[in-house]
């Protein structure tokens, strides 16, 4: 029996009038669940439980909302090989980074619970006697989470545990490729006891319910993750609200190997970059530039490596590379490795579809390594697969110049041993995110997450301490015990006279 869900609003599945549509398993294209497709009316109810909600969760103590998010970890941890096969078996990661993304959900929890006793504001010297000056955060609202399919827990976990913290109460949409995720997330939640209406959840299309969550005039704030082209419609429709938008949007991420590297290190930290997840991550090594002098010897170890990879079902704990999340990601990514053929990048492994077998009920790709030339589309645009261009550069400069050359900026990577070389890389390379000797993947979630240029256009931060920002506003305060009135300003300067 496949199970078929509805939504979560108010604090209980519903049912809903809308058709529904079915989730499968990349691997093996067998049916996992259905969903509904929301109606607008759905929609709509689902923000007004959250708009009810939100009045009284704002007035729960930080720290007892701490309380809650803490239960909800602990909870993941007891359902963590549960929940990773979920992850595994309707994305496609292997089973390692199934639990990884579990780990993530209940790292950042575990780390926003905290924040319920931090949350700290600034308390500074008033220009005038008997009057203190301070200032505190406030959540914003309801708030709209769009969350992408290729970290279908950790993200939402990213999302939520900052807005939950925040006090602001939240409408889920996930992708239609992961619901089942999504749906097992919030079944956590709704187990750890948040308030009926403070976690909604609603499935369906971008055009009813991506579009409804940023145009409806109750939510005030919208926190994206997926492509630019998407983002930049969110960031336009939101700002015809004047309401606050946090945007993650991708990028096409380099790894340096200067002419020092240590190269076991630096080939352990390319195969896990470029190929991890399938490629599959706003992270992912998608270009590997290498210095002229050890180039030759780079490019025959990356293909050797490639080519030993083991790919087949992500749940078999001895494979290294599972499937693309599905027929359209698969369309996509065999696209650009036809551009890159009639580019004349140079092939050097994979780069076709597997089949035969239990390859023909999934969506494989055989790792792919181009040489590519820097100003071909492989060395500029994202392609979110098992796709990596490798780029010879004359020098240090050189190779910065490369990397910074794309309209994303979201993580980098430099491997050297001359710190020369890496404490540059850290102030010149044009990203959120460097590392030094580790590949573009790996962020903890108690340090900021978020790029530039493209990839981050509000300058919003995911993780860390800066996470409250998407869902909080500032409040300045001034208490006057003077007993009398004081002129900010004018008052000073008879003080200063006198």
């Amino acid at each position: 029996m496949v199970q078929e869900y509805g939504l979560f609003i108010g604090g209980k599945w519903r049912k809903s009038e809308g058709k529904r549509f079915e989730t499968h398993n990349p691997a093996t294209g067998e049916t996992l669940a259905t969903f509904p497709l929301a109606t607008k009316e759905e929609l709509n109810e689902s923000v007004r439980h959250a708009k009810g909600a939100f009045e009284r969760w704002k007035k729960t103590p930080a720290p007892r909302r701490g309380e809650l998010l803490l239960e909800a970890a602990r909870i993941f941890r007891r359902k963590k090989e549960e929940l990773a096969r979920t992850v595994t078996t309707e994305m496609g990661k292997v089973i390692a980074e199934g639990r990884g993304d579990v780990q993530e959900v209940i790292d950042f929890y575990e780390y926003a619970a905290g924040e319920g006793r931090r949350m700290f504001g600034e308390t500074v010297p008033s220009e005038l006697p008997n009057k203190m000056c301070l200032t505190t955060r406030l959540p914003v609202g309801p708030v709209g989470l769009i969350t992408p399919w290729n970290f279908p827990m950790a993200i939402p976990a990213w999302k939520s545990g900052a807005a939950l913290i925040a006090g602001c109460s939240f409408v889920l949409k996930p992708s239609s490729l992961t619901p089942l995720c999504a749906a097992r997330f919030v079944e956590v939640l709704d187990e750890a006891g948040f308030p009926a209406g403070v976690v909604n959840l609603v499935t369906g299309t971008g055009s009813v319910v991506g579009d409804g969550l940023v145009a409806h005039p109750d939510i005030r704030a919208i926190s994206f993750t997926g492509g630019v082209d998407t983002g930049k419609h969110v960031y336009e429709s939101a700002a015809k609200k004047m309401i606050k938008v946090g945007l993650e949007l991708g990028g096409k991420n380099p790894i340096i190997a200067m002419d020092d590297a240590n190269l076991e290190l630096l080939m352990d930290g390319v195969m896990f970059g470029a190929f991890g997840t399938a490629g599959q991550r706003c992270t992912a090594a998608s270009r590997l530039i290498v210095h002229q002098k050890i180039y030759d010897d780079v490019v025959d170890e990356l293909v050797e490596r490639a080519e030993k990879l083991r790919i087949g079902n992500p749940i078999d704990e001895k494979t290294d590379m599972g499937p693309v999340a599905s027929a359209d990601q698969q369309k996509k990514v065999l696209e650009y490795i036809d551009i890159g053929k009639k580019e004349d990048d140079k092939l050097l492994t994979g780069g076709a579809k597997l089949t035969g077998g239990s390859y023909d009920r999934g969506f494989f790709i055989s790792p792919t390594v181009f040489a590519v030339d820097r100003k071909k589309r492989l060395a500029l645009e994202e392609i979110f697969g098992p796709v990596l261009s490798v780029l010879k550069a004359k020098d240090y400069e050189d190779a910065v110049a490369i990397a910074n050359s794309v309209k994303y900026g979201l993580s980098s990577s430099i491997y050297t041993n001359d710190l020369r070389w890496a404490f540059r890389a850290m102030h010149e390379l044009e990203a959120g995110i460097t590392y030094v000797n580790a590949p573009t993947i790996g962020a903890e979630v108690q340090l900021p997450f978020g790029g530039t240029k493209e990839t981050g256009p509000t300058d919003t931060r995911e993780a860390g301490s800066t996470a409250l920002e998407e869902f909080t506003y500032w409040k300045t305060v001034y208490v006057d015990y003077s007993g009398r009135l004081q002129r900010a300003q004018i008052d000073t300067e008879k003080l200063a006279g006198s």
